[in-house]
């Protein structure tokens, strides 16, 4: 009950007059709840949402926060359920326990899935209410401090885990401590040794550099002073991630970096701000292109300061930060700070603005089906470097770093967007695929003729813009399959002298489409045209007999084996031509999909090829196939493979060697290519003729037979 006492002394000095009687109910609650469980370092499982409690009111949030913060884990880790904390603890706090209650009881096909649905979740949770978040934050960081007590690849895939997303967000919301603790800790998890490492060099430059620091400071402040400015200024260290970042990112060796610590001047206003800059330029000169002001132009995450960097009395850079108490305050503690405030404050503030970025991340997401796919867009939209660009009127919009004007184009509006036909940045005409750079004047050029390109996804950067792109290319792509597919129906219904126009329009058309497994008559013709749907099936349905006896099947393209012949059957299509994607080379025995595309049949790819897994666009072109082992052929056609052959000797005769196993099982050599390298290891690409998996499994086997072989390994794509 001690730590609970604290609780309850702690919250009235933020938030007079709270209920703090909730906060006993519900630690009998969580108590009676959880009784008998242990966490992995053998504590009672109760010592973890006290912990998650005791953070959150250290964020100082409000008492209901704190309330569902020791209530947190009851719904996944008991049997209690969300009816019974409705009536014991009311909606309110019902509704945050249910928003962190993670997703573990429920199977996903992959651990990369189970993350981006526990943070779709999460998003929607905090559309409704940011206290989940709060919560979710202070759960993540009380388990990276015990992370230690779990197993070692638990405890790193937990840790880049909170890399990739728990310090971003925590991040985007202003909250600085907490970002830098869960980086720390993460980097303590993933990189040991290098934590270590920087751990004593920083303690063995620390003396040194504090007295150089210390020497900065009594100087400035004994100016500041002189000049009538009150402040107070202190050495910032810095936190061991952002060493480690700066010494990976910018290829740093530990002793090439300067700014272990920073100076941090905190004063009583915006204009002190400005005329301490002014005493430190006049007392050492400013590093040019150092200099940045986040009080004119704040961060997203509500973070202002100015920013510069001098070379100091020793010769060496200092940064120095500068900014009021308040500024101070929100850096520090981010989105916490403002949280008590909110509910005192009317129509939009900065708040409001600094969480422009999340609405639109959910936005996204409703969007988007595929879980990689918004992993990957979680990771760019959380990504904190950022570019800060002027529309011609003087408003600022914050872009990814790298960020084109198709990219601002879409901030401005999803319309200005789609028609972007060109862009003027600092008022001279640019190429769409330029990149921004901070403090650029960009303005767009829209024509209604103009409609966004594929093209454009290769160098768009912000979530917005890429999804946008997606979107309307589906729908064109639609448009036009749905108009060749009538093309094809009306040309096809003529031969017969039938009336093209009376059977697309008569009732029979929707019976048919019914007939056929689609739900409109525009999705049948979207399926002629894609060629997923025969023009003859649709003719037949419409006009039974018109076509009979006469119907010709088409013939394959040159080079195309008819479809039995390759060996592979298609659920509910025919007349589709076959061939196989030279990307990924698939053999049977391989897990295959289909890819239709217009005007040459159906493509079979590898289901772990990375050109399917890029084509998220066209997913509905993919197409269930299988290999036909019922009726194969009586000699079945043999497919190239290349496969990559690596030594560790080279030697007179091994080459010959390699060529013989190959041979011992029947496989056919169509290509090769050896390279040895000075001390005598090496590579040989060979391109194989084979009949199956099974045939080449072998050959390989054969391969690592051979002495001085290394590995072998099948190489996609010839």
């Amino acid at each position: 009950m001690t730590q609970l006492q604290t609780l309850i002394e702690e919250i009235p000095k933020y938030q007079p007059g709270a209920d703090l009687a909730v906060l006993e109910r519900a630690y009998r609650f969580s108590e009676r709840s959880h009784r008998g469980q242990q966490r992995a370092s053998g504590e009672p499982y109760l010592s973890h949402p006290l912990e998650v409690a005791s953070l959150l009111v250290a964020f100082k949030m409000d008492v209901t926060t704190v309330t569902a913060g020791l209530l947190h884990d009851v719904l996944e880790d008991t049997g209690a359920t969300k009816t019974e904390l409705e009536r014991e603890f009311g909606k309110e706090i019902a509704e945050l326990v249910d928003g962190v209650t993670k997703l573990g009881k429920l199977a996903f096909s992959s651990r990369e899935e189970r993350q981006a649905e526990n943070f779709r979740k999460m998003l929607v949770a905090m559309a409704r209410d940011l206290r989940v978040l709060m919560i979710k934050l202070a759960d993540r960081l009380h388990n990276m401090r015990t992370l230690d007590y779990l197993a070692q690849d638990r405890g790193r895939k937990i840790a880049q885990e909170t890399l990739d997303i728990y310090a971003p967000l925590a991040h985007r919301l202003g909250m600085a401590k907490v970002k830098a603790e869960l980086e720390d800790l993460a980097l303590r998890t993933l990189s040991p040794d290098a934590y270590v490492d920087l751990q004593k060099r920083v303690a063995k430059r620390r003396l040194e550099r504090e007295a150089d620091i210390n020497y900065v400071i009594t100087i400035l402040e004994k100016k500041l002073q002189e000049v009538g400015i009150e402040s107070q200024i202190r050495g910032r260290p810095k936190h061991f991630y952002s060493i480690f970042k700066k010494m990976h990112d910018q290829g740093r060796e530990f002793d090439e970096i300067y700014d272990l610590t920073a100076v941090r001047v905190i004063t009583n206003s915006v204009r002190d701000c400005y005329g301490a800059l002014g005493v430190i330029h006049s007392l050492w000169k400013p590093v040019p292109g150092r200099f940045k002001d986040f009080i004119a132009m704040p961060k997203v995450n509500m973070y202002q300061s100015l920013h510069t960097t001098v070379i100091g009395p020793k010769g060496d850079p200092v940064e120095i930060q500068i900014r009021t108490w308040e500024m101070h305050r929100i850096a520090e503690e981010g989105i916490a700070a403002h949280w008590l405030l909110q509910e005192k404050k009317t129509g939009k503030d900065k708040l409001d603005e600094s969480l422009l970025w999340l609405r639109q991340l959910i936005e996204t997401q409703q969007d988007t089906k595929d879980p990689r796919e918004f992993l990957d867009s979680v990771r760019v939209d959380l990504f904190p470097d950022e570019v800060y660009v002027f529309t011609p009127k003087g408003d600022v919009k914050a872009l990814p770093d790298g960020a084109t004007p198709i990219d601002f184009a879409f901030a401005v509006h999803t319309k200005v967007g789609e028609h972007c036909v060109g862009a003027k940045v600092n008022g001279k005409l640019v190429p769409l695929r330029t990149t921004l750079r901070q403090g650029d004047i960009v303005e767009i050029v829209t024509s209604p003729n103009q409609h966004p390109s594929r093209d454009w996804l290769k160098f768009v950067k912000s979530t917005r813009a890429r999804t946008k792109i997606n979107q309307w290319l589906k729908i064109e792509e639609r448009t036009r399959s749905i108009e060749l597919g009538r093309e094809l129906f009306e040309r096809e219904a003529k031969k017969y002298r039938l009336n093209p126009t009376a059977l697309l329009t008569g009732d029979e058309m929707q019976r048919a489409a019914a007939d056929l497994g689609y739900p409109t008559p525009d999705d049948v013709l979207a399926a002629v045209g894609y060629g997923k749907a025969s023009v003859h099936q649709l003719l037949n349905k419409l006009a039974p007999g018109a076509t009979l006896d006469t119907v010709e099947r088409p013939r394959a393209a040159v080079g195309t084996r008819p479809k039995t012949d390759q060996g592979v059957r298609i659920r509910g299509v025919d007349d589709l031509l076959v061939r196989f994607a030279k990307c990924c080379n698939p053999l049977p025995g391989d897990q295959i999909v289909g890819f239709i595309t217009r005007g040459r049949g159906l493509t079979v790819h590898g289901r772990d090829c990375l050109t399917v897994a890029k084509s998220v666009l066209d997913r509905e072109r993919l197409i269930n196939v299988e290999w036909d082992v019922e009726t194969p052929a009586l000699e079945p056609p043999k497919r190239p493979v290349r496969i990559a052959v690596y030594i560790g000797n080279d030697r007179p005769g091994l080459l010959s060697e390699i060529t013989g196993a190959i041979g011992s099982k029947n496989g056919n050599i169509t290509k090769a290519e050896v390279t040895v390298t000075d001390d005598r290891r090496g590579i040989n690409n060979f391109v194989v003729e084979v009949s199956d998996l099974s045939q080449l499994q072998d050959i390989m086997t054969a391969i690592r037979d051979v002495p001085d072989v290394i590995n072998v390994e099948r190489v996609r794509g010839l």
